[in-house]
């Protein structure tokens, strides 16, 4: 069996989902091949994003900010949306596979000084990693449909 695809989709591609497809190719390479974008991508991997993925070792510098449009042919036997406005907006061809909600607050949104908004980066990568990754590591392509699951 080749590797299972996982599409993950924010709203604007440049943080949660870009972290989500990084540490899912570095951690789970083996049985994932994941994807990310987003429905109104921003155009942007935010530089906080990377920064927070370069400091456990994981390059995300080399991604870009991605349409969802792009995936149209895919077919991924996952999809997970990160954040609430992709999941009301995720597009009806994304084909059979199960789709999945895990939210994460946004951490574009932090305020205050860079340092605090790197600590909110941070927290968020690290929220990520815990939920997604248990959840892949768990996941079958015989597993009942779900649309809404919090793991965090």
């Amino acid at each position: 069996m080749g590797k299972l695809r996982v599409l993950i989709l924010c709203t604007g591609n440049s943080c949660r989902s870009q972290m989500a497809e990084g540490l899912i190719n570095h951690h789970l390479s083996d049985r994932w091949e994941a994807y990310s974008a987003g429905s109104v991508p921003s155009g942007r991997v935010h530089p906080l994003a990377i920064a927070a993925m370069a400091e456990i070792g994981i390059d995300i510098s080399g991604h870009r900010s991605e349409s969802v449009e792009i995936y149209r042919n895919l077919s991924p036997d996952l999809v997970i949306t990160v954040c609430d406005n992709a999941a009301r907006n995720c597009p009806l061809w994304l084909g059979a596979g199960e789709k999945v909600h895990i939210p994460f607050a946004d951490p574009a949104e932090a305020e205050g000084s860079e340092a605090e908004r790197m600590a909110f980066f941070r927290a968020v990568r690290d929220e990520i990693d815990q939920a997604v990754l248990s959840f892949l590591r768990e996941w079958q392509p015989t597993a009942p449909a779900s649309t809404a699951l919090n793991y965090v």
